[in-house]
């Protein structure tokens, strides 16, 4: 399943969709229309698990001509947010994961020039995360350095502590997709949080794909563009540390929770690395997607 969060207008609340055909299925709305007792929000739907998700299918493999007509709106008409609006906590994101990043940031950002021997963790405050389309917010007072970072983000399906690499992909509800937007000149001490989390710095979205339609997480393309010319290009297979082994390692200490976010690193093509550094301006326009799972387009504004 395709999942959104979305208002059907202004003076709606958030409210949890399933994208089929072009179209918005309401899920609380159909749920009620035929007697099913289904959720209205990403993280009620994520929290319910596996039986909620099989009868919401079962519901939508009938096809949107046995749907109720009132709960199905076309996908032009509503307005997207991102999938988990207000995440329950820090979005866990995943430094240096593809070899080719270790060695242009080692370069130009004095990160070290060998592969990390584990994960490298940091972490984004929620208040970062902001829906598709909506602005990212420069503010010239705090940095110079604004950096894009395309990333897939595997979303947490059950509570997952101590997993095993065997068994951890059993604990992903599903994936999406997030900039990891950076101000590089932020970077204190080799601390990254005042870099990577500040206001508006996690697009996300436009949707989560459950996790069974996704295949192979480790066999997609991603990429980013800046004012229509291509940055980054890359596969998801040329992560060093796969999505089974973050997993682990993040739940030897940490538990990871339904709901929770993975941001699994970005490949080569950075501005910070690029021959003169390039950097996001007001004004830019930032688009970026991964094959499967949706794409994302982003104005950067001055505030």
């Amino acid at each position: 399943m395709k999942l959104v969060t979305y208002r059907a207008s202004v003076e709606d609340a958030a409210t949890l969709g399933a994208v089929v055909d072009g179209f918005v299925v309401d899920v609380a709305r159909l749920g009620q229309a035929v007697g099913v007792d289904l959720p209205g929000t990403m993280l009620g739907f994520i929290d319910r698990g596996l039986m909620t998700q099989k009868a919401l299918q079962r519901l939508l493999d009938a096809g949107l001509e046995a749907l109720p007509p009132q709960v199905v709106l076309p996908l032009p008409n509503v307005t997207l947010l991102a999938p988990i609006p207000r995440p329950r906590k820090n979005i866990f994101g995943i430094g240096l994961n593809y070899v080719e990043h270790v060695a242009e940031s080692a370069r130009t950002l004095d990160t070290a020039k060998d592969l990390p021997s584990e994960p490298v963790i940091f972490s984004k405050p929620t208040t970062t995360v902001i829906g598709p389309g909506e602005p990212i917010r420069h503010n010239a007072e705090v940095t110079q350095q604004m950096d894009w970072e395309v990333e897939l983000a595997a979303i947490i399906g059950t509570t997952a502590r101590r997993v095993s690499e065997e068994a951890a992909l059993n604990h992903v509800f599903g994936y999406s997709v997030m900039i990891d937007v950076s101000a590089r000149d932020c970077r204190r001490a080799g601390q990254w949080i005042v870099s990577k989390g500040q206001d508006s710095f996690a697009p996300f979205g436009p949707c989560i794909v459950t996790a069974d339609e996704v295949g192979d997480p480790h066999d997609l393309t991603l990429w980013l563009t800046v004012n229509g010319v291509e940055k980054q290009r890359s596969n998801t297979r040329h992560m060093l540390f796969k999505i089974p082994e973050l997993i682990a390692d993040i739940s030897k200490g940490m538990t990871l929770e339904p709901g929770d976010i993975i941001a699994t690193g970005t490949p080569e093509g950075v501005g910070a690395g690029r021959d003169p550094q390039e950097w996001l301006w007001p004004g830019d326009v930032v688009e970026c997607g991964v094959d499967g799972i949706g794409q994302l387009r982003h104005s950067v504004i001055a505030v």
